[in-house]
């Protein structure tokens, strides 16, 4: 099967894909308000709909929340599992926003065309940019060259609460060679990437005790102990002054990066400089002789994301307060176990506590990190392929957050997954006015025909 023909009917059909893309965005698949349940269904619909005329055996599950989509189509060789999802988020404050967000359209900006609307970008239009090379394949060559199949869920701007039962439930059916997922960017808007790290997380928050109630500071300042004292202390203590992290054990799990992709990570030319400054900082803080990326992508953190104890109110009430409290979370890396960090600080906080002193833990929240292995040949063969689309070549990158369904898809199904997404900074999702680079979404379809390809060989 040529590749040509089709990149050639990739080109042919963006006036009728971008039709089709603002059909689905016209949907207000909203799926965390259920005044928008039904637009849920409606979008799912649609997209069944859609991929039967593509020659897909395509169908609607429902689910305790809102329905997922899947849909199969055979082919030879590799078996490829496709991932998006067809919510969005809510779009207050519309005031904000230059014309209605589920009222999409091409707009002609400064950088070029976008398709302007909710869901444009995040994922409406990345997960279409898939369904039309696709598309394309079928129109030139009657089917696709390997075997794909196709899950959509309803509920990713949610939080997910059905997914991981319906992937226990169906692992068989869901289970292929690699998964695909279309939910991530171009690196600092240019560079095509395939992430292939994902930090993992663990909350944290706890409490500090000491009196049995609040005391007047005069009388009782500099006898009695203060909680928020201690646990200041104890927050300072969490890193030693190279910026590492003191719980015992911490960096047992945690591998370091390898030549070849510290390489990639150098030759991206990240402009730490201007990613602080953007946010009107200037010093990298962190981990001593490590990188920008290394300690954004590959390193773990631990953070403090809030205190309080005491007065907070207007003017002074001159107590010692009986209790202070904060919320702390770790990002991790490679095989550290949730688990055994919160044990870790756990004892750290109970072995450094002073006498009169108790500590309470709120219950812990954690997921490891998701690390997939680039020695599978697919990777290399998409990350060519995404070289061939773009001016640019694509690198291999890690990511500073989270994707859940990346980790689900290793957790419990035992598959890598390849992120490859064409957003851009700029594309506001999340926020008002979203958008979607009009050549993110071609050069997107372009980039997954190509993809398809490599993998059949």
């Amino acid at each position: 099967m040529t590749l040509n023909a089709v990149l050639d009917k990739i080109d042919q059909n963006l006036d009728a894909a971008t039709d089709r893309l603002l059909d689905l965005l016209r949907i207000p698949s909203i799926s965390t308000d259920p005044a928008f349940a039904a637009d849920c269904q409606r979008a799912a619909d649609w997209l069944v709909d859609d991929l039967k005329t593509i020659g897909f055996n395509a169908s609607k599950r429902d689910t305790t929340g809102h329905p997922m989509v899947m849909a199969h189509a055979d082919g030879p060789g590799t078996h490829v599992m496709f991932y998006g999802h067809y919510d969005v988020q809510p779009v207050d404050p519309l005031e904000l926003w230059d014309r209605p967000p589920f009222d999409p359209a091409l707009e002609k900006t400064a950088a070029g065309m976008v398709i302007r609307g909710r869901g444009s970008s995040d994922d409406k239009g990345q997960l279409m940019t898939f369904v039309e090379a696709c598309r394309a394949w079928v129109q030139v060559h009657g089917s696709l060259p390997i075997k794909v199949s196709i899950f959509f869920e309803g509920e990713e701007e949610s939080g997910s609460p059905s997914l991981v039962p319906f992937m226990q439930q169906n692992a068989a059916e869901l289970t292929a060679d690699v998964a695909l997922i279309c939910d991530t960017g171009l690196f600092q808007s240019a560079v095509p990437a395939i992430t292939t790290q994902l930090r993992g997380m663990v909350t944290e928050e706890f409490s500090i005790k000491g009196a049995d109630r609040d005391l007047h500071s005069g009388m009782y300042g500099g006898l009695a102990g203060n909680p928020i004292h201690v646990l200041s202390r104890l927050i300072a203590g969490l890193h030693d002054e190279t910026g590492r992290i003191t719980l015992d054990g911490f960096y047992d799990d945690v591998p370091e990066v390898t030549d070849e992709i510290r390489s990639q990570w150098q030759n991206l030319g990240f402009d730490h400089a201007g990613y602080l400054g953007d946010v009107g900082l200037s010093v990298p803080a962190g981990e001593t002789g490590r990188t920008p990326l290394e300690m954004i992508w590959s390193r773990p953190t631990c953070e403090v994301n809030g205190i309080w104890g005491g007065y907070t109110g207007d003017g002074f009430k001159t107590v010692l307060p009986a209790e202070a409290h904060a919320k702390l979370s770790f990002r991790l890396v490679g095989q550290q176990d949730p688990k055994k960090i919160h044990a870790a600080f756990v004892n750290y906080v109970n072995s450094k506590l002073p006498a009169d002193f108790s500590a309470e833990f709120a219950p812990s929240h954690g997921d490891p990190a998701s690390q997939m292995s680039i020695e599978n040949p697919a990777f290399e063969l998409a990350r060519q392929a995404l070289s061939d689309e773009w001016p640019r070549p694509a690198s291999y990158i890690g990511c500073g957050g989270s994707i859940p369904i990346a980790g689900h898809f290793k957790t419990v199904l035992e598959m890598d997954a390849m992120l490859i997404g064409f957003g851009r900074d700029d594309d506001a999702i999340h926020s008002p006015n979203e958008k979607y680079d009009l050549e993110s979404f071609h050069k997107g379809t372009r980039s997954w025909a190509r993809i398809l390809a490599a993998l059949a060989k």
